[in-house]
């Protein structure tokens, strides 16, 4: 979490000690990242899942973009389209989360399995800017060996991809990473219900309020004096819905947590449902092959630059001026789509959504 953070929420904690707490609306975050598990640690997550629903309804939406004219392609090359997909999206985004946000990764070794710090997927860390940079390597990759146009495949892959990064949102939020920036300060007070607050902003105190210290009677071995050990007991009381306490924990930690904007749910309607509407109203009709794929790339940069303006910075991550890694990146893909738009221009008509070409 980055420091400006943690001094911004120890400043909040010291003045909560004698203030009075005015318990928010904000919702408490405290969703499990496993669908269910069969030993502690151990089953399905919600992150995973969400990958395997995108790649999923990709793929049946292709198949029907198609199967009924609308891009020259077969159910078998849809099939290994998808496929290609993706590889690209795992290893481009895996790899573009180590390269821009987390390098050290690159370098980082252990005894013990997966054995190489690019490899600890189940940690989590895809950046989505190299998915789309894997997935369109991919996309390149197939157009030459089956000799279907590049422009082509990149506006059916484009035109399925919000769907992944919609869900892989949501993971985001489930899993309660990404956080959002805080809200502003005359919002604390009492904080507006589509807010969020995170029990895991405790490990960031230094120093605990005084209305914690009913709460150690009910932490055995967390007595005064071991205040990591009874933040840890908190914060896994908090998330556990069966534990007898987990009521009188949420009822305490709430009102001095602080609340952040939901930047996981702007960023999904963003990626999601609004990329996909811009990119169905302009597709109602015939197109030329590429400008699909331009719209996604410059609508994707224009819609994620503008939620980035919520999402709180990783800690560490490169920044020219007030402009981040991933606004850049972002405006990297607006010119990109402008590249696209300006390459579709020699390319042939595609069938529309509405109608196919005449």
């Amino acid at each position: 979490m980055p420091s400006v953070i943690a001094s911004a929420v120890t400043s909040n904690i010291e003045s909560a000690i004698v203030a009075p707490i005015i318990l928010g609306d904000a919702l408490l975050h405290t969703l499990d990242p496993f669908i269910f598990e069969f030993s502690p640690g151990v089953g399905p997550r919600w992150y995973g899942t969400a990958y395997l629903s995108g790649f999923l309804l990709g793929w049946i939406i292709l198949r029907w973009l198609a199967t009924s004219g609308r891009l020259p392609m077969s159910a078998r090359q849809v099939g290994d389209l998808v496929t290609g997909a993706v590889v690209g999206v795992i290893v481009g985004g895996r790899l573009g989360h180590c390269i821009f946000y987390e390098p050290h990764l690159l370098v980082q070794f252990a005894s013990t399995f997966p054995f190489w710090g690019v490899l600890e997927l189940h940690k989590g860390g895809m950046a989505s800017h190299g998915g789309v940079i894997g997935v369109t390597i991919a996309v390149l990759m197939f157009a030459r060996r089956e000799k279907i146009a590049f422009l082509t495949l990149a506006d059916g892959i484009a035109f399925v991809v919000p769907w992944g990064l919609m869900f892989g949102r949501l993971a985001n939020w489930v899993n309660g990473e990404l956080w959002g920036r805080m809200l502003p300060a005359e919002m604390q007070a009492n904080s507006p219900w589509w807010s969020v607050k995170y029990p895991r902003e405790l490990e960031l105190f230094t120093t605990l309020p005084a209305s914690f210290e009913p709460l150690r009677e009910l932490a055995p071995g967390t007595e005064r004096g071991s205040d990591y050990a009874f933040i840890e007991w908190t914060i896994a009381t908090a998330y556990d819905h069966a534990h007898a306490s987990h009521d009188e924990v949420v009822r305490v930690i709430t009102p001095v947590l602080t609340a952040y904007y939901p930047s996981q749910f702007f960023q999904a309607i963003a990626e999601g449902p609004a990329l996909l509407l811009l990119m169905s109203l302009v597709w109602l009709k015939p197109r030329r092959a590429g400008v699909i794929g331009a719209v996604f790339l410059a609508g994707y940069g224009a819609l994620r630059f503008a939620t980035e303006q919520f999402r709180e910075p990783d800690n560490g991550v490169a920044m020219v001026g007030s402009l981040t890694l991933p606004m850049l990146l972002s405006i990297s893909m607006i010119v990109a789509g402008a590249g696209f738009f300006a390459m579709s221009r020699r390319s042939p008509l595609i069938g529309g959504l509405l109608r196919k070409t005449e």
